[in-house]
């Protein structure tokens, strides 16, 4: 029996990796004490791939399949041994397995805002975040430049010089697209794309694939993103002032609502609404025809200002149908209505 046992730890006959969890890549087979048998068998799963290393210098690579160990199997290591003369048996080689599945749902995020160059904004600070997979395309080449000797090397230990990577990428994958920020935010596809091809050749160096790339977000800091908010506001009303204006006063129409709780008066909010629209008419109008020039818009402004004193009868209706929908909102009461109606009306007079 203690002969066996013997025989038992010295030679082996089988060598495999049967993969017990995630997040392994390397792994080495355990060789102390143990010599390989002639004619062993070397067992690689799909999804697996192994080399022989002889004295520190990598030698044969295996990819899935069931080998029998001899000099026709392992002809480098035939040639490093001289086994071309003699066949030594057993014999002392180092093993590695690789785990060639895709490793998915790597995070990668901005931790701090970014500055890039755009053609529309200039310098633009920007965040973005996502996720990426990768998987182990070279054996060889990943472990001479990544895991080496070491008995098993986990995702993790990548991890961050892989992240790294990608945030160190980002600035070139924007400037090599030619995609102004906009275009970018709006189709995250093709940042994902143009961040996959920066990658790329990066990721080859380390024996890796880089197989998918996702940008879940890009996004300015906030400061930046309200005047991203007023550009994209003035686009809509195809950069016309005096439509710029009542585009503003439309958005404060929820925060005249939100005053009825503060007794700050829901109705006399309104109010003010229709000379408010009126006001901003004749500002935009001032500043388009300061703009062009001439004395006209000098001699124009004091009737202009003396206009925007008084509230017009169309600004007086827009007014009412605002009060209208304030009270089928219920925010204002029929009570209410009517008085400011009547107030309202007389103004007509």
């Amino acid at each position: 029996m203690a002969l066996m046992d013997f025989i038992k730890k010295q030679f082996i006959d089988i060598i495999q990796w049967t993969e017990e969890g995630d997040g392994t890549l390397a792994w080495r087979f355990p060789m102390r004490d143990m010599e390989i048998q002639n004619g062993g068998t070397l067992v690689v799963r799909e999804s697996q791939m192994a080399i022989f290393v002889n004295e520190g210098q990598v030698a044969d690579v295996f990819g899935p399949g069931t080998y029998k160990l001899t000099t026709q199997t392992l002809p480098v290591l035939t040639y490093l041994k001289n086994w071309d003369k003699l066949f030594e048996s057993p014999f002392k080689s180092d093993v590695y397995f690789f785990s060639t599945r895709q490793q998915i749902d790597q995070k990668w995020g901005t931790p701090q805002p970014i500055t890039i160059r755009d053609k529309d904004f200039g310098a633009v600070r920007l965040r973005a975040f996502g996720n990426y997979a990768f998987r182990i395309a070279d054996p060889k080449l990943f472990h001479t430049e990544i895991s080496g000797t070491r008995e098993s090397y986990p995702v993790a230990d990548l991890e961050g010089q892989l992240r790294g990577l990608v945030l160190q990428n980002i600035s070139n994958a924007i400037a090599g697209s030619g995609l102004p920020f906009l275009d970018l935010a709006a189709n995250q596809v093709m940042f994902a794309d143009a961040l996959t091809k920066e990658l790329a050749p990066i990721f080859a160096k380390l024996g890796i694939l880089i197989e998918s790339l996702t940008v879940q977000n890009v996004s300015l800091p906030e400061e930046l993103q309200k005047i991203l908010d007023q550009k994209i506001g003035m686009g809509m009303v195809g950069n016309d002032m005096a439509k710029f204006m009542q585009y503003q006063t439309a958005q404060a129409i929820p925060k005249f609502a939100e005053g009825a709780g503060n007794g700050g008066g829901v109705a006399g909010d309104a109010i003010g609404l229709g000379a408010g629209v009126a006001l901003g008419q004749v500002l935009a109008q001032n500043l388009q025809q300061g703009l062009q020039g001439g004395g006209a818009a000098a001699q124009a402004a004091p009737a202009a200002a003396a206009a925007a004193v008084g509230v017009k009868p169309e600004d007086v209706m827009a007014t009412l149908e605002k009060l209208g929908e304030l009270k089928s909102k219920g925010i204002l009461t029929q009570e209410e209505f009517d008085a400011k109606k009547a107030e309202l009306l007389k103004k007509l007079v």
